[in-house]
């Protein structure tokens, strides 16, 4: 059973379409997305709309592993993407749906995250502290202005 939903929000001091790229490109998403202590390997990643993607997050102290896919919805550049996530694990039934909006602030971009249908097997609040670990990866990877 999918029973779980989480809402994050954060400002990064970066443009949207940075941001964005982040989320897109798959060098770019297996750096910041694994939680702290996971790894990360895409798999494949077509980021267009009826496109797909499957990547794998490797806890790396005991090495276990699970891979999870979907299908991506709606993207308008710079502005929002919209897919579809499912763990390859029958154990964790169900589709989850996950919407990234973007929007421009004075200081940079407002992020907001709502990811639905998390199996019910899976804590909430484990989530929560996930996908806060993640953000603050993004943000190290987004933020900063490295010259050429």
């Amino acid at each position: 059973m999918t029973t779980g939903t989480v809402h994050l929000q954060r400002v990064l001091r970066a443009t949207p379409e940075r941001i964005y790229r982040a989320f897109l490109e798959p060098d770019a998403i297996a750096k910041w997305l694994p939680p702290y202590g996971f790894t990360c390997q895409v798999h494949h990643m077509d980021a267009r709309v009826g496109g797909t993607y499957k990547m794998s997050f490797r806890n790396f102290g005991t090495g276990n592993s699970h891979s999870f896919g979907g299908e991506y919805v709606e993207l308008v550049p710079f502005e929002k993407i919209r897919y579809s996530d499912r763990f390859n694990n029958p154990n964790l039934p169900g589709q989850m749906h996950a919407t990234i909006s973007l929007r421009q602030v004075s200081c940079g971009t407002e992020l907001t995250i709502v990811q639905e249908g998390i199996p019910e097997v899976i804590p909430v609040e484990m989530c929560y502290l996930g996908w806060q670990e993640s953000l603050f990866q993004l943000a190290k990877l987004v933020e900063p202005e490295i010259p050429d």
